[in-house]
């Protein structure tokens, strides 16, 4: 405990990062000791004059205990390398955080896997991820995104959705007013409040743009693979797929049309030797996860009525309109209307928009 009050000090100081970090542990031991350390100590121990300068004058700005108290109080805990809890995974990756701040938890048996993209999403990739990350959250992984509109959103919240916990790895810190983008801070709730939201920057850091590139080596360190579901050329997806590439990670990338320029990072991560995927078996197959591709194998969506048989024999995953629905099964519109909200309710269909239908398998 007293290690972390300190561990949490130096992440409030400009400039001290995982590698300087790793510099005053290795030579101090501790992190209080490296605190409490002499000019000359911390010159000794590889620092930079201009960092030394900047940590001896900020650090008797503020108090470490209290510093730790207000992590206490927003039911913040700081995990660190040297921590049991630390995910081993994360360990592994080049210049991992010296410390993760944790609101929720992160259990270290769980196999998690990544599901990331462009921030502005088609009707395809809305429905490609939501897919993904509800077959694969059910089959038992554990989804790792970064909570940013679009696609980390729709990750997230179909696992939720499936009753199964998620992890946010943020560019920013846990405290309400930070959190980002801030119309996901009640998602961030939900997220915690079964999984767990992480960032390695400390409380009262707002989320700065560098910041977010730093992070995706935590999405991509916390998994055993990322799933690219749709990405522009430009699209920052495509910094989580780079990092999961130097941690011999496995990287899946979704096809699109040739056409739509939401794709062109996909399909230019197929041609570099991305795994081309349709579906959560393919993925599950592919990591060996064996035991989850049973389950998708054999869920199956059973049908209670007779106009729910009828419904469910001419839907697949490509959107239907309710007109043609209608048309193919020769139900009312009333009756089939009625039939595919009770359907959407149970969780059976998902209604794409536009009066649009799929199946939700």
């Amino acid at each position: 405990m007293k290690h972390d009050i300190f561990y949490n000090a130096f992440n409030l100081i400009d400039k001290i990062g995982p590698a300087r970090m790793k510099k005053l542990i290795n030579f101090f031991g501790n992190p209080e000791i490296a605190w409490k350390a002499n000019w000359t100590d911390l010159k000794q121990a590889g620092l930079e004059e201009s960092v030394i300068e900047s940590l001896i004058q900020q650090r008797d700005t503020f108090d470490p205990e209290k510093e730790f108290q207000k992590l206490e109080q927003l039911g913040i805990k700081i995990i660190t390398l040297d921590n049991d809890e630390y995910p081993p995974s994360l360990k592994e990756i080049y210049n991992p955080p010296f410390a993760l701040y944790v609101k929720g938890s992160i259990r270290s048996e769980n196999i998690n896997i990544a599901i990331v993209g462009s921030r502005k999403v088609t009707p395809y990739g809305k429905q490609v991820t939501q897919a993904l990350a509800r077959n694969l959250a059910e089959a038992g992984l554990t989804i790792v995104s970064g909570m940013a509109t679009g696609i980390d959103t729709i990750a997230h919240t179909e696992s939720l959705k499936a009753g199964k916990e998620t992890i946010a790895v943020l560019g920013n810190g846990l405290d309400t007013q930070n959190i980002y983008p801030p119309t996901n801070r009640r998602l961030a709730e939900e997220i915690s409040a079964s999984g767990a939201i992480i960032s390695e920057y400390p409380i009262g850091t707002p989320p700065l743009r560098h910041h977010f590139p730093s992070r995706n080596r935590i999405i991509s360190g916390l998994s055993v693979g990322v799933i690219v579901t749709e990405a522009t050329e430009e699209s920052g997806a495509l910094i989580t797929a780079k990092h999961a590439i130097n941690q011999n990670k496995e990287i899946f990338a979704v096809p699109g049309s040739i056409f739509s320029e939401s794709s062109v990072g996909t399909n230019n991560l197929i041609k570099s030797g991305a795994y081309p995927i349709t579906s959560a078996k393919e993925i599950l197959e592919e990591l060996n996860l064996t035991f989850a591709t049973d389950f998708i194998k054999n869920r199956k969506i059973v049908p209670e009525s007779a106009e729910e048989k009828i419904i469910l024999d001419n839907l697949s995953k490509e959107p239907i309109h309710i007109d043609k629905l209608a048309e193919k099964t020769n139900l009312s519109t009333p009756k089939i209307t009625a039939t595919l909200t009770l359907m959407e309710m149970k969780g059976k269909v998902k209604n794409m928009g536009g009066m649009m239908f799929v199946c939700n398998s």
